[in-house]
């Protein structure tokens, strides 16, 4: 990739059938419903695909308290407006989404995995985002924290891929349509 070229930003998210990546308190037990032995829906060869990861505190504060780091290897930004200490070589950003691409673009990422409720929304308002991949779990929430708020300018999607597992999970694949500027 030459340098200066925009990296690709990419969302790799599960969701309820209602929309919500999370209970109310951020737990997210409910995955198991859908979890087979040696089945990972598709997400290591995703993981593999990106250098950088791009996550809020929440989403890093979940990761931390796993038993082992899982982003070794991998560029990980946490947007945050809190003074951390770094752990495991991630580094803090407090800015805007589009000046953390141009930051990043800088360094020669190459493809940014965005991960978090709220960073995923921001990247979204900001028509900054260029694929989603919705996992959709057969479960009704009812309430919890949801992947998509009122308030952000309508976006088409254009379907690339759709699979369906023995447990009922549906992944659908997406590309972002730019919208047409005059």
């Amino acid at each position: 990739m030459a340098q200066g070229a925009r990296p690709q930003l990419s969302v790799f998210i599960a969701i309820s059938a209602d929309g919500f990546i999370a209970r109310p308190d951020g737990a997210i037990d409910w995955l198991s419903a859908v979890q087979l032995p040696g089945e990972d829906y598709g997400y290591q060869k995703f993981f593999d695909s990106v250098d950088t990861l791009v996550m809020g505190r929440k989403t890093y504060e979940t990761a931390l308290g796993f038993d082992a780091w899982p982003y070794s290897g991998k560029t990980v930004v946490v947007m945050t407006h809190q003074q951390r200490t770094s752990q495991h070589g991630e580094e803090f950003f407090s800015g805007l989404p589009v000046a953390l691409v141009d930051r990043l673009t800088l360094k020669n990422a190459r493809r940014l995995y965005i991960d978090g409720g709220s960073i995923i929304q921001q990247f979204l308002a900001a028509g900054l985002i260029d694929d989603l991949t919705l996992s959709t779990v057969p479960v009704l929430l009812g309430e919890g924290i949801p992947l998509f708020t009122n308030g952000r300018p309508e976006q088409k999607l254009i379907l690339e891929s759709s699979r369906s597992w023995s447990t009922g999970l549906t992944q659908n694949h997406y590309r972002l349509q730019k919208p047409a500027h005059p």
